[in-house]
């Protein structure tokens, strides 16, 4: 029973890596989260009527500012981490993520004064993110997408 109980408590996600394709180099953006202000991608929680899918894409955009194409609804995987909640408890999460090749950079967003944003390439977003899970994702990239 306490089993169930502690799979209950794991927090359903969803995420995208947003890439483009610069004179043949990927690059992906990373953005900072509002609390802590350490690099990773646009992630949130899958309100209802919407798809994990739909989810990531409006995610990428509140939180990054940007609108692509998903040439896949095959997620390019998982990763898990702990969230601290405004209560100030830690709880597991797991994250689905999705690939946006990035068609339009928006001036406007919704959160665009609450986090930085930057382009790096993947090498350098394994390096900067904490989540060792999100770090392997992010090396795959290259040998995952269409250049």
């Amino acid at each position: 029973m306490m089993e169930t109980t502690r799979m209950e408590q794991v927090l359903q996600q969803a995420g995208v890596i947003p890439y483009s394709v610069v004179n043949g180099t990927i690059r992906v953006l990373l953005v900072t989260s509002r609390d802590t202000g350490r690099w990773l991608i646009p992630k949130g929680f899958v309100d209802d009527g919407y798809s994990p899918l739909d989810a990531a894409v409006k995610e990428a955009f509140e939180e990054a500012g940007v609108e692509g194409v998903m040439h896949t609804d095959t997620p390019l995987g998982f990763f898990t981490y702990f969230k601290r909640l405004k209560s100030g408890e830690d709880r597991p999460a797991s994250v689905i993520v999705y690939l946006l090749r990035v068609e339009k950079q928006c001036k406007k967003w919704p959160e665009k004064k609450q986090r930085q944003s930057a382009w790096f390439t993947p090498e350098e977003a394994a390096k900067l993110v904490k989540e060792p899970g999100l770090a392997e994702l992010l090396r795959r990239l290259e040998n995952l997408t269409e250049h």
